[in-house]
């Protein structure tokens, strides 16, 4: 999980967005992204696609 987090900070600095501006777009809460930081949740793959259409990039960024 720590490692797909750190895949999800690189596409918030290369697009200069923040964890809030994501949640307010994608509907996915704070804290979510918050424990998925943590590593106290595992994300699910809806939300992974949510993100991945967000970010415009394939699902399987997260995967790999």
């Amino acid at each position: 999980v720590k490692f797909l987090y750190e895949k999800y900070a690189a596409l918030l600095r290369q697009t200069g967005k923040t964890s809030y501006q994501v949640s307010k777009d994608t509907g996915i809460a704070e804290n979510v992204l918050s424990y998925w930081k943590s590593g106290r949740s595992n994300p699910k793959v809806d939300k992974l696609k949510i993100l991945a259409d967000y970010f415009g990039v394939p699902i399987e960024y997260f995967l790999e």
